[in-house]
């Protein structure tokens, strides 16, 4: 079996859209979006220093912290599936149902591939949805901060050091 065998097929839409749809379409970013921007400019302020779409890892992760090895993914709650029981029954009603579903389904297993491999590696994977960045994004702060300390710990005692004085 050839790698391009293995590779899922991406879906493809294949219909007629309206002038709208592709005006909204046309402006949806994969890089450098709002809650992307307000997660790093939160890290940058508290000293925290990273690679953004960093390629040399798998799924080129929105933020990676390299110096923990800390892959963050900044996921938009349509795109990547958010209550998918509820999204999946809106978007089976709706116009090109077996395109929105195929799509999200894939960026979905995607995701869960992706963060595997990234877990082989010895990567730390956080995924954090949109809403929640900007809604707190102190409070996601604090999770990535929280996975920071507890790797600090770890390497502490694989060190032999007790920590305390040392």
């Amino acid at each position: 079996m050839t790698i391009d065998e293995e590779r899922k097929k991406e879906p493809r839409f294949h219909g007629e859209t309206s002038e709208k749809s592709h005006k909204n379409m046309s402006r949806i970013r994969g890089k450098d979006t709002s809650i992307e921007v307000a997660l790093r400019k939160a890290l940058w302020a508290k000293g925290y220093r990273f690679r953004k779409n960093y390629k040399e890892l798998p799924g080129s992760p929105d933020i990676a912290i390299t110096k923990y090895k800390i892959a963050i993914f900044c996921d938009s709650e349509f795109f990547h599936g958010k209550d998918w029981d509820a999204l999946r029954t809106k978007l089976e009603k709706g116009k090109n149902s077996g395109y929105w579903v195929k799509k999200i389904q894939r960026n979905m297993e995607r995701d869960q591939e992706k963060d595997k491999m990234l877990r082989f590696g010895e990567w730390t994977v956080i995924h954090f949805w949109g809403k929640d960045i900007l809604k707190d994004t102190e409070e996601c702060i604090k999770v990535i901060e929280e996975v920071i300390f507890d790797q600090k710990m770890l390497e502490v005692t694989d060190n032999g050091e007790c920590g305390l004085y040392s």
